[in-house]
């Protein structure tokens, strides 16, 4: 099973917005060739991990991680092994995009091993900010793994209630990371360091109208449109705009469904999410459907025993709030 393909380009992108004074919040695309099967589902904090397992079978045969879930969280799982976006109950929120040029090195049997598909999960059980996210990485080593015949070269976004961000990649076998708030615009290849570098021939943070604006669905054309719009965000009177200027840059640099792009190796854009990391409400919205969902984190059990629930957003009844419609799973995934 793997994410993401060795000729990939993909398309998703990460927007952060913590200087708005109102709440910090953040969203992404994802944007993938098939379904990536998403699955929101409500894991309770007790629950105990092996990074080695993807869907019973061990992955990492020597020396695999093992712990038990500190937080409880709401993630959007990918094809049931793994997850691929999401928030904790402390108001960590992460994103999983596609880097090619990621490259985990070497087994190194000396640490616990985590299946990239676990690589957010492992933080949102464990971690209650972005600091704690990176001191954590000195423990554990990422292993990647495949799923429907792709690899998951995969690289984090991870943001905090405090308006914290970092973007972790792993290049050549070392893990890279850029931390700080400033840090609010990711998306594909090149690595983030690269990208930052295009980000500063043409300054698209401090935009005016006569700045032409990149228009193709390319990563480095998508960074770029997002820093611009990302700057042009009024501040927020309420929840309702924040999220709603999120998802409107998330739409802005989303990739048509349907359109032939797989030519070029990028892909539709599948879904888009948008957090509330403040008050901790989680909102979906799938391409295929007209209907935006949300989800809010504080009306669940999360304590140790509780069941994990789930809801599958393919359902074009699904609109507004739906915590209630959650159902709970007599077993919780991976």
């Amino acid at each position: 099973m793997t994410f993401a393909g060795s000729l990939a380009v993909l398309a998703c992108t990460r927007i952060l917005w913590n200087d708005n004074d109102l709440a910090v919040v953040s969203g992404r695309t994802m944007d993938w060739p098939e379904s990536t099967e998403p699955i929101l589902t409500i894991l309770p904090r007790g629950l105990q991990r092996d990074g080695g397992l993807v869907a019973g079978h061990s992955i990492v045969a020597e020396n695999p991680a093992k712990w038990t879930s500190k937080y409880g969280s709401l993630a959007t799982t990918v094809y049931g092994i793994g997850t691929a976006d999401g928030l904790n109950e402390k108001g960590l929120a992460g994103h999983m995009l596609y880097l090619r040029k990621t490259d985990f090195g070497p087994r190194d049997a000396s640490k616990p091993g985590i299946h990239a598909g676990l690589w957010l999960q492992y933080l949102l059980d464990n971690a209650a900010d972005v600091k704690e996210c990176l001191a954590l990485m000195d423990d554990v080593q990422i292993v990647t793994v495949e799923a429907h015949g792709r690899e998951a070269t995969v690289h984090l976004a991870l943001e905090d209630a405090g308006g914290d961000s970092a973007i972790l990649e792993f290049v050549d076998g070392k893990l890279v990371v850029h931390h700080g708030a400033q840090y609010q615009v990711m998306t594909n290849d090149p690595t983030y360091d690269e990208q930052l570098a295009l980000l500063k021939q043409q300054d698209f943070s401090h935009p005016s109208s006569e700045m032409p604006l990149p228009g193709n669905v390319n990563a480095t054309d998508r960074f770029q449109r997002a820093a611009y719009y990302r700057a042009l965000l009024p501040k927020p009177q309420n929840e309702r705009e924040t999220i709603a200027g999120i998802l409107a840059i998330a739409r802005n640099v989303s990739v048509p469904f349907g359109a032939p792009y797989r030519d070029f190796g990028i892909y539709n854009t599948e879904y888009r999410t948008a957090i509330n990391l403040t008050n901790l409400r989680y909102f979906f919205e799938l391409t295929t459907s007209p209907n935006v969902i949300w989800v809010d984190l504080k009306k669940f059990s999360l304590a140790a025993g509780s069941p994990a629930m789930a809801l599958d957003p393919d359902n074009l009844d699904l609109s507004g709030d739906v915590s209630a419609k959650f159902q709970p799973l007599e077993k919780a995934p991976f």
